[in-house]
């Protein structure tokens, strides 16, 4: 992995964890649209110290992590269905709760 694709899959990492999207990170550190963002987190930019130092303070990181080989951390998904239960038959049940484990087994 070149330097320009880890430190672009930092910036979208980081990016993604603040609910930021591209367009919002754009008008933040100078680009007019996202598809700069874009090509920067691809790894297809190769950026000057002013726009990584400006990355760096959108995203509130430093300009040192951007450059690190440190892996971006992986951002945990939460994915919540809340019932009362009450709304669904013993069959019904048994049948969502079948239906996890298959999920789950599919895991690698």
């Amino acid at each position: 992995m070149t330097i320009q694709e880890s430190m672009g899959l930092k910036i979208k990492t980081l990016r993604e964890s603040k609910k930021m999207s591209q367009a919002e990170l754009a008008a933040l550190v100078g680009y007019k649209d996202k598809t700069a963002i874009a090509k920067v987190e691809a790894g297809k930019v190769d950026l000057p110290q002013t726009k990584i130092s400006a990355f760096a303070k959108a995203l509130n990181t430093s300009i040192s992590y951007l450059f690190s080989d440190d892996e971006p951390e992986p951002q945990p998904q939460t994915i919540a269905a809340h019932f009362d239960g009450d709304e669904y038959t013993e069959e019904e049940l048994d049948e969502i709760s079948k239906f996890a484990a298959f999920v789950k087994s599919k895991r690698k």
